[in-house]
């Protein structure tokens, strides 16, 4: 059975990442499910943003610091994919703009097809547990806060799972690790039914832990697997889901 092939922020090879333009070319590519970053605004928002700050898009700011409305003023494609130049008909900005957590899931819902969503939450973050809580509100918006839910969270931080695991009781869990050492100090600690996502630099540096990860019976996830060779070590462990930049084409590379 090939792995869940998951967009690592939308179609972010070729879309600027977290827009919905880059989510919507990641789903008409097949890709079975959508991964993405969130962050708290001031006023209470989650938005689809992996940094706290904003210099990756060439703006200023931390996201913590302003409230949604200021971050729609903000072309969050303009760094990757060009501003326009008036020739033709404008972008519209609901592709280009930030994207809050709550209108990607409604994407996700009426697509049309069965799409998961893998949700990272990121930390360290002003607003801690808040960042949490937040997530479990707009999951409950959606019914998806419990067992059977399409969604999974995920983040580095261990606290942070254990408050979405109090919250929402059947909701997966991905424990994100990027170092050899943390599995150590993490493999006692998680919950049974954990997931594990591993990055495929630390499976290539280091191949005998990551057979100890795909024996243990987990579900195993990788990120970010971008080339046919990282594609290969993953499909010789067996994971269940790779996480990849460009969606289309490991499904390409997978249906060969």
């Amino acid at each position: 059975m090939r792995p869940q092939v998951v967009a690592h922020r939308g179609a972010s090879h070729e879309i600027a990442e977290h827009t919905l333009a880059a989510y919507v070319a990641a789903l008409d590519a097949g890709a079975d499910a959508l991964e993405c970053d969130v962050r708290l605004t001031m006023d209470g928002h989650l938005v689809c943003v992996h940094d706290r700050h904003l210099r990756r898009i060439g703006a200023r700011g931390l996201v913590s610091e302003m409230t949604l409305g200021e971050l729609q003023a903000i072309d969050f494609a303009a760094w990757k994919n060009g501003f326009w130049d008036g020739e033709d008909e404008p972008p519209d900005r609901d592709m280009r703009g930030v994207l809050t957590l709550h209108r990607l899931l409604r994407v996700v819902r009426d697509y049309g097809r069965h799409v998961e969503m893998a949700i990272e939450t990121k930390h360290p973050t002003r607003y801690g547990g808040l960042t949490e809580g937040r997530l479990v509100d707009v999951l409950n918006d959606f019914g998806w806060a419990g067992p059977g839910s399409p969604v999974r969270v995920m983040s580095f931080s261990f606290t942070a799972l254990q408050r979405v695991e109090r919250l929402a009781p059947g909701v997966p869990l991905v424990q994100l690790i990027d170092r050899a050492a943390n599995w150590s100090l993490l493999r006692h600690a998680i919950g049974e039914d954990w997931w594990l996502g591993a990055s495929i630099e630390m499976l290539t540096a280091h191949p005998r832990l990551g057979r100890r990860l795909a024996s243990k019976g987990r579900n195993l996830h990788v990120y970010t697997v971008n080339t046919e060779e990282q594609l290969k070590l993953c499909l010789d462990l067996g994971v269940n889901a790779v996480i990849t930049d460009r969606p289309g084409f490991m499904l390409e590379v997978l249906g060969r």
